[in-house]
């Protein structure tokens, strides 16, 4: 398995999704699963990539919090949580993702 955080430079909510995604991998007792960050730099790749904000969480090349209707862009990017409107999703939802991946790589 393979996290991936995508974010624009100094994306304000950079480790706030890095740090859930870190308690959520912790939460799940799943340990050697490479997390790396990647920067987007301009338009061109955030639409070669379908990248619709930052930050955009993808495991194994995935986003498993898409939301129908959103377009590619350089932008901040805003999470339906349980709780509302967040920077990151919460560690409950990446949890969640989290055990549905790894039970799909079984």
């Amino acid at each position: 398995m393979r996290i991936e955080v995508v974010v624009v430079k100094e994306c304000p909510n950079e480790r706030l999704a890095i740090g859930r995604v870190w308690q959520a991998l912790e939460a799940a007792g799943l340990h050697n699963v490479d997390v790396v960050t990647r920067v987007v730099t301009d338009r061109t790749e955030a639409e070669r990539i379908g990248f619709t904000g930052s930050p955009t969480v993808l495991i194994d090349g995935e986003d498993l919090f898409a939301e129908a209707g959103r377009t590619p862009g350089m932008a901040c990017r805003l999470h339906r949580t349980p709780e509302g409107l967040d920077g990151a999703p919460s560690i409950g939802q990446l949890h969640h993702a989290l055990a549905t991946a790894f039970h799909h790589t079984v």
